[in-house]
């Protein structure tokens, strides 16, 4: 069980500011690269580091994806002095980073979320008849890792800290829309982010930029 990573130095020279890129299943480390994001980054923040990394599936199915991100990304980059690292996930993606907020969140200052994995369908049906995140409660059908994340966003919901700041997009048709909908709903309006699209990176470069606009560094 692996995490392949590739390296994208800031333009800028030698900085604090990490951002660490989690793409979803069936996605390669090298799609950030292709589709604009890694160059959409830059253009706006060239004080940034990228590292575009892959966990293997497996890493996800075990609940492991949150420690082999620390020993494999995280701890090496602290250690070489990045002091303000963010995360971005990308569907499945975003589960790792939210499971990594779980397990670290001191590390992290914050978390873009695009399209994320939030559940199956049946969790996320759970959590709608329990009339929404504050009010669902683990035991039901959710996972153990989907539990873990799911607890930790209503923890954060409900006492948000000052890190890490957290950021959604989404296609507004996007197949795991309801998931998106859920957390928009308890999240600050000027944190959310839609535009007509789906599952897609046609939908996703743009609200990508958008995202950037908004955070600071």
């Amino acid at each position: 069980m692996t995490i392949t990573c590739l390296h994208y130095p800031a333009p800028g020279g030698r900085t604090k500011n990490l951002l660490v890129m989690l793409p979803g299943a069936g996605m390669a480390a090298e799609d950030f690269f292709t589709n604009g994001l890694i160059a959409a980054v830059h253009d706006r923040h060239p004080q940034v580091d990228i590292i575009a990394a892959r966990p293997a599936l497996d890493l996800y199915l075990d609940g492991d994806v949150a420690a082999a991100l620390h020993s494999a990304v995280i701890a090496p980059a602290l250690a070489q002095d990045h002091e303000h690292i963010w995360l971005l996930g990308i569907s499945l993606g975003g589960m790792g980073a939210l499971l990594y907020a779980a397990l670290h969140q001191a590390n992290v200052a914050g978390i873009l979320l695009l399209a994320p994995f939030l559940g199956t369908p049946g969790t996320i049906a759970e959590v709608e008849s329990a009339g929404g995140l504050p009010r669902w409660q683990p035991g039901g059908v959710a996972t153990a890792p989907e539990a873990r994340m799911l607890r930790w966003l209503q923890n954060y919901l409900a006492h948000p800290p000052k890190h890490p700041n957290l950021y959604l997009g989404y296609g507004t048709k996007d197949r795991f829309s309801r998931g998106h909908q859920i957390l928009a709903a308890n999240l600050r309006e000027e944190n959310v982010f839609t535009q007509p699209g789906g599952h897609d990176w046609q939908t996703w470069l743009p609200l990508w930029g958008r995202m950037l606009d908004k955070t600071s560094w």
